[in-house]
């Protein structure tokens, strides 16, 4: 005998949302180049994100980072790229990013997750107040990407954060390291 089973729609909705929540983070990763936080592997189309190249190449091992040798710090005509993750949930992968000082960064956003982040970047005291006038990019949506671009010109300290609702409170925010 074959019995029909009900399943509510409530159900089937939270088990669609939590597989989409997974499927982006991991198609995230694979774009980005982390197989996890912290992780050595570049992404799909190469890059130099991790300790191996991609699908399409790559380099084959990370770029100098400020302070080591080879490091050449972004400019205002030719800013470096450091790629962002927010999500999914309240916290942005890397956590910690360090900058040289003088160096213009182009912070590059990408959304993952159905929550809608923003992006502010600048001295730690007005990150932390979301004190008006402080450079930010607002409601980047799931998969969209939107960058800033910022010159870090003082001593620091320098932070991060989203401030949606609720999201600086959970933990969303970040450390920028100066040196040099």
């Amino acid at each position: 005998m074959i019995r029909d089973i009900h399943v509510p729609n409530g159900v089937v909705l939270a088990v669609a949302v939590i597989a989409l929540t997974i499927s982006s983070v991991a198609l995230g990763a694979v774009v980005v180049g982390r197989s996890a936080p912290g992780g050595n592997y570049g992404g799909m189309m190469g890059g130099n994100s991790g300790n191996y190249g991609g699908m399409m190449g790559g380099n084959a091992s990370p770029a100098p980072q400020p302070g080591s040798a080879g490091f050449v710090p972004g400019t205002t005509t030719s800013p470096r790229s450091i790629p962002v993750i927010a999500g999914p949930g309240y916290f942005f992968s890397p956590s910690t990013i360090t900058v040289a000082h003088d160096e213009t960064v182009t912070f590059v956003v990408t959304t993952m997750g159905p929550l809608s982040h923003e992006f502010m970047v600048g001295p730690a005291d007005a990150v932390t107040t979301d004190l008006a006038g402080t450079p930010e990019v607002a409601d980047i949506g799931m998969m969209q990407t939107k960058s800033l671009t910022y010159t870090f010109n003082g001593s620091g300290p320098y932070a991060y954060a989203c401030h949606a609702k609720g999201h600086y409170e959970a933990g969303m925010r970040g450390i920028i390291t100066v040196v040099g």
